[in-house]
């Protein structure tokens, strides 16, 4: 999986090509746990190009949340694809993030 990150005023985008998984996972908890670190509070996590997400991965994203809004800020997803939308809505993710259609609405939304 491709991670690449992008400065959106105070907004850190991260933008997940590939797959996320039990090989992958480590890699995107590593990037947003060193932003979190750093002080960074506003993530968007942006899937579009995301072809699958394993159980593994769900953890990283449920972990990030959790640290991102003890540190008083906020993670964010946009763009799920159909499959990744399925797998949220099986494993009740859906309820636990902001999901939005693009990234600027995710932006916008801080």
């Amino acid at each position: 999986m491709q991670i690449t990150e992008n400065k959106r005023g105070a907004v850190t985008v991260f933008e997940l090509d590939g797959r996320l998984d039990t090989v992958t996972s480590a890699d995107l908890d590593k990037k947003i746990m060193s932003l979190l670190s750093s002080g960074e509070k506003y993530l968007v996590l942006d899937l579009a190009q995301l072809t699958y997400v394993s159980s593994a991965g769900l953890r990283v994203l449920l972990m990030g949340a959790k640290k991102s809004a003890g540190a008083g800020g906020r993670m964010v997803l946009a763009n799920l694809r159909d499959l990744v939308q399925e797998v949220f809505d099986i494993a009740g993710f859906t309820k636990i993030f902001s999901i939005y259609s693009s990234q600027d609405e995710a932006v916008s939304s801080f």
